[in-house]
């Protein structure tokens, strides 16, 4: 019973911080006269990655490094198309010509560098090293293109700024923001810890588990993220932060995770792989036609998801 309770306190706090974080971060990007697609590839989806930067180091070190991997994977997969998804079905997301041209591209790029680096079944020191480059690379980038469009998001703040009734303070802002995260982060490791419990004590395996309960509960944060941002109206936000997520799963957290430790991925397969790479492709796609991802499209990628987790479930030893 106290497993059950910390499970919807755990969903509480993850949905109460989505919510600050959202609000907080799109009142800073206005105050600063930064469009909301950089705070969403850069601040929101580094928060909403703690989680997996949490697993995966911990199982590096705890000497299970193929869980590390396994987690970055299910859940790059799971925000292409289950976050993805839901947002989409919550409201129809409304892409940039920036975002299909140039962030989208580099969440392909990093995955397709990922399969090229664990083509031999490893991640070592120099491999990881090759990946925290490509990290810096992407947030060279990103500061760069947040420059050029500063322009942009001054004329487009002051405009909001006018319609907006009361904005909020700056270090109200910084408050949501650094609040918001702590509830996603406290809240997402209160669900995985409770839900894990009470799975394990009804005698499901520990490989259901980890397949379902610890990836999910590690893109909890950025599924609600995206889901509140998407139903406040700002798809910069949300398709930002998943973007930027997986961006930031694979380039920073298994580089960082590499430079530490080796990592074996013999348990990952390559329909594992291809399977992240052509979610990212789908979202990519979909965002092409009119720059929008509409709620059928949105059902597509969810449907997509779940036939994957039963293929999965279906070919567990």
């Amino acid at each position: 019973m106290i497993d059950v309770l910390l499970i919807v306190v755990g969903v509480a706090l993850v949905l109460l911080g989505a919510d600050k974080l959202t609000e907080g971060a799109s009142a800073l990007a206005r105050r600063m006269s930064v469009p909301e697609i950089i705070i969403g590839l850069t601040i929101v989806a580094a928060g909403t990655s703690a989680p997996e930067l949490f697993v995966s180091l911990v199982s590096a070190l705890k000497g299970t490094p193929d869980m590390a991997v396994g987690n970055v994977v299910g859940s790059n997969t799971m925000n292409a198309m289950l976050i993805v998804g839901c947002a989409a079905m919550v409201a129809p997301m409304v892409i940039s010509r920036s975002t299909v041209r140039k962030d989208i591209p580099c969440s392909i790029a990093a995955s397709v560098l990922l399969i090229l680096l664990a083509y031999d079944g490893a991640l070592v020191v120099i491999d990881g090293i090759l990946l925290l480059l490509g990290f810096a690379a992407f947030m060279t980038y990103t500061l760069m293109q947040a420059k050029q469009g500063k322009a942009e998001g001054e004329s487009a703040a002051t405009a909001e700024t006018g319609a907006a009734s009361k904005p909020l303070r700056p270090w109200l802002c910084v408050l949501y923001v650094v609040g918001g995260l702590a509830g996603l982060v406290v809240g997402s490791n209160l669900f995985v810890d409770s839900a894990s419990n009470v799975a394990l004590s009804l005698g499901i395996s520990e490989g259901v588990v980890g397949l379902t309960v610890v990836a999910g509960g590690t893109s909890l944060p950025e599924l609600a993220t995206s889901v509140v941002a998407a139903r406040k109206g700002q798809s910069a936000i949300a398709i930002g932060n998943v973007i930027g997520s997986n961006v930031f799963n694979i380039l920073m957290i298994l580089g960082l995770t590499a430079v530490i430790t080796p990592l074996d991925i013999q348990g990952i397969t390559a329909v594992d792989m291809a399977v992240m790479l052509v979610s990212v492709v789908l979202v990519w796609l979909f965002s092409r036609t009119r720059y929008t991802v509409e709620r059928w499209e949105g059902a597509l990628l969810v449907g997509g998801y779940l036939a994957y987790l039963c293929w999965l479930i279906s070919n567990l030893a």
